[in-house]
């Protein structure tokens, strides 16, 4: 440890740096001694620095002190929010070289700069399948460790993703904020109104590869593959008799079920499939034709 002139008059012997305080330099030789002296009572964690293990604890007592003055969130740590203040004032300091994309983090940068380089620099250790973004690891983790620790407070259901309990919440708040600018029809869900457009574009994006038929949905592709393939992976647990679609399953199991949920408003007689109900109605109204 040398004492030297200037603004900065204390150098770390190891990497030579200057500091102003001999307190910080003494904090700062930790970093080469590897001495960690801060222990968490809770989880015992350590941390060289007496602030670094300050900040932890609000890890286990929920404390997030530095509140931002446009939309009241709150953090555990100023510097986070420092970083989310700029989403409000619009700061975008950090461009991409390759699309001129700009970003208010530099961590956001690093991270999007792999769409162009295609670098997946986080591997699972489990399927070795990679990622570009840690998060993205972390929670494909959970396929295989089964966890699910985000939980509904309505009907206690789990999921993985707290994106999955976001849409998931909107089930029991009947909440749709997604819609339609042609026709005015509100959807819980993104995908649903992506979906739902191709209705009024007539867009049929997914092909089948042998009779060339075209579909709006993904699944109705799937499904109807299995008329070339002749999958039917939905079995009757009652008389085993298998069938492509799992709605044709279910309406097959009120045979077992003895289950007539369908109605007519005219003579009462009750029918277990919507189909059988509509054909009935038919006798009512005179039409007796298909």
């Amino acid at each position: 440890m040398r004492k030297l002139k200037g603004n900065k008059p204390y150098q770390c012997s190891e990497c030579l740096k200057y500091f102003s305080q001999k307190s910080n330099l003494v904090r700062h030789m930790q970093v080469h001694t590897g001495d960690k002296p801060f222990q968490c009572s809770e989880c015992m964690k350590c941390f060289s620095v007496k602030s670094h293990l300050v900040t932890h604890m609000r890890v286990h007592t929920g404390n997030k002190p530095f509140q931002c003055s446009e939309c009241l969130k709150c953090f555990r740590e100023r510097g986070n929010l420092v970083r989310h203040m700029q989403i409000h004032i619009g700061n975008k300091p950090f461009h991409c070289s390759e699309c001129l994309k700009c970003f208010s983090q530099k961590s956001h940068l690093v991270t999007h700069m792999r769409v162009h380089t295609l670098d997946k620099p986080f591997q699972c250790s489990e399927c070795l399948k990679c990622f570009s973004v840690k998060s993205h690891l972390v929670t494909h983790m959970r396929v295989h460790t089964g966890d699910k620790p985000f939980q509904c407070s309505e009907c206690l259901k789990c999921f993985r993703e707290r994106g999955n309990l976001v849409r998931h919440m909107r089930v029991h708040t009947g909440d749709k904020p997604f819609q339609c600018s042609e026709c005015l029809k509100c959807f819980s869900q993104k995908s649903h109104l992506v979906t739902h457009m191709r209705v009024h574009t007539l867009d049929k994006p997914f092909q089948c590869s042998e009779c060339l038929k075209c579909f709006s949905i993904k699944s109705h592709l799937v499904t109807h593959v299995r008329v070339h393939t002749g999958d039917k992976p939905f079995q009757c647990s009652e008389c085993l008799k298998c069938f492509s679609e799992r709605g044709t399953l279910v309406r097959h199991m009120q045979v077992h079920t003895g289950n007539k949920p369908f109605q007519c408003a005219e003579c009462l007689k009750c029918f277990s499939q919507k189909g059988h109900l509509a054909t009935h109605m038919r006798v009512h109204s005179g039409n007796k034709t298909s």
